[in-house]
């Protein structure tokens, strides 16, 4: 193992430890968050309310010592409270550029589908080209700038389906599971007594293990990673398949070749590895493609789930030796 990925597996060591602090177990969904923070992309987060999608988030932004921002999605919310929007200044007889919530490092955009669609695409430009524009002048927003979206599921009363489109600027779809037994059990003695909180970060006392530029060097680090020519072959063929399986209407496009391979590279560096290997692929899979494809209505009612579908083309692609 090269002296950078020993720096770099130590580093991450110490933010799942400040992480563990306040978010119990979800090691699987922290790995992949940091994986989105890491290539630089944006991510999904799903799960029921109450599970601490949001708490994770303001988190991250804290051990890894960025900017945070947060808007909360509601049906009346308009684009230019995503933007902001220029306003007249009486007393300098000019228009000033008030900054919206869009310009920091680590967004928040809570309950995203809860907006209608025209709401949702104002963040589509700051996704892409991490620039802003405003009355027809372009901002530049940090280069670390990532959107965490978190989602009710779809059967919630109120939400808006994401439009494709918007769906595919999202590296990965992050799911929360609920709780087990023994983790709801830590949670409810960390409530009560002398561990009552009056705010759960303010009482760990999370510290930052990061700075801005510390991350642009371990974002640098990922491309010391290698990976075969058989794997990317491999990795294609899955994608590939998405457009051609019969229980599919809309397959993966292009975007998700390119996060499946920069997902599969930084999971192998988060392991210690400075290879990729298939099971690194295969881990990615499914977190990659689930929220990219749409299945054919037949099939949707019959109760087929879509990562059903996703194991099926596993197997039916060879692994490489």
């Amino acid at each position: 193992m090269n002296e950078k990925l020993e720096i770099f597996k130590s580093t991450l060591s110490q933010i799942k430890t400040e992480i563990a602090k306040v978010i119990i177990g979800q090691e699987d969904v922290v790995d992949k968050a940091l994986i989105v923070i890491l290539t630089g992309n944006h991510a999904l987060i799903e799960g029921v309310p109450g599970i601490a999608k949001t708490l994770l988030v303001r988190t991250l932004a804290q051990v890894l010592g960025c900017e945070f921002g947060r808007i909360q999605f509601t049906p009346d919310l308009m684009p230019a409270d995503i933007t902001g929007t220029n306003v007249f200044n009486i007393k300098f007889n000019e228009f000033n550029l008030v900054k919206g919530p869009v310009f920091t490092s680590f967004l928040l955009a809570d309950e995203i589908n809860r907006a209608p669609a025209k709401t949702q695409s104002a963040l589509l430009q700051a996704m892409q080209e991490r620039n802003v524009t405003i009355d027809c002048t372009t901002y530049s927003l940090s280069s670390h700038f990532t959107v965490f979206a978190t989602q009710n599921p779809i059967e919630f009363e109120g939400t808006y389906p994401l439009p494709e489109a918007q769906k595919d600027r999202f590296m990965l779809k992050i799911t929360m599971e609920t709780p087990t037994m023994e983790q709801e059990l830590e949670l409810a003695q960390r409530m009560v007594g002398d561990n009552a909180p009056e705010h759960v970060l303010a009482r760990h006392a999370i510290k930052p293990v990061l700075t801005s530029d510390m991350l642009s060097v371990f974002q640098e680090t990922l491309k010391t990673i290698l990976i075969r020519e058989e794997l990317v072959r491999y990795l294609v063929e899955i994608v590939r398949k998405t457009r051609e399986h019969q229980g599919i209407l809309i397959g993966a496009g292009p975007r998700a070749t390119q996060a499946l391979i920069m997902g599969s590279l930084c999971f192998a560096a988060i392991q210690g590895r400075d290879f990729v290997i298939p099971d690194d692929v295969k881990f990615m899979t499914s977190p990659v493609l689930e929220h990219r494809l749409i299945l054919r209505p037949e099939y949707e009612m019959e109760g087929l789930d879509i990562n059903e579908v996703i194991n099926e083309i596993l197997q039916d692609v060879s692994v490489p030796r």
